[in-house]
């Protein structure tokens, strides 16, 4: 089956997977502060706005802990924003992606975003073309942009970032071309990158 893009989330960590027929010449690479979805050196030039964003962003919160965002887009930047202003988590899940809304392409694709705060407060988001979505996860949660486009949950059992990364890696939904993944440890969270190499 084929389900696009997809977050995983729970309050103990969670992951993030490309999976793309269209754009499959893409990887994570790690900035500073920041996973960053782009093309790789051999991938064709393309136009399109949606290949390459920040994916994962773990950001200071004025309440002196920190929370993490990711998801599918451009949208993960000002949710990490608004947290590092102190909004609340749903409502900066809820605002950035009634905001930027859902993608304005063939597929009219769902954005899609998690986060989880130090606390082990989750929550996983979707604004769909009929539909916004957000709500609190207790257990692990899986919302794609296609086919699985409304929260629902599933069997993950990744203990630490980088297994988080390759478990969402392979799960079996095609086309996977790269994952980040993020965990909460008793230092904060962790964050791993899987380029499927």
């Amino acid at each position: 089956m084929y389900v696009g893009r997809f977050v995983v989330v729970s309050p103990e960590g969670g992951a993030y997977r490309v999976s793309s027929r269209s754009f499959p010449n893409r990887q994570i690479s790690e900035r500073e502060d920041a996973l960053t979805v782009g093309p790789t050196e051999d991938a064709p030039e393309t136009d399109n706005p949606y290949v390459a964003y920040n994916c994962l962003r773990v950001v200071e919160t004025p309440a002196d802990g920190e929370t993490v965002a990711f998801g599918n887009g451009s949208h993960v930047d000002p949710i990490a924003e608004k947290l590092e202003l102190g909004y609340p988590a749903r409502d900066a899940l809820a605002e950035s992606l009634l905001a930027l809304d859902y993608e304005k392409d063939d597929y009219d694709t769902p954005r899609i975003a998690a986060t989880i705060s130090d606390d082990g407060e989750a929550l996983i988001g979707t604004v769909r073309k009929d539909a916004l979505i957000v709500k609190p996860v207790e257990e692990p949660t899986l919302v794609a942009t296609y086919e699985k486009d409304s929260p629902e949950p599933i069997d993950f059992a990744a203990e630490s970032a980088s297994e988080a990364a390759r478990e969402a890696y392979d799960l079996e939904f095609e086309h996977a071309v790269c994952a980040a993944g993020v965990s909460l440890t008793d230092d904060g969270f962790e964050t791993a990158l899987e380029n499927g190499n």
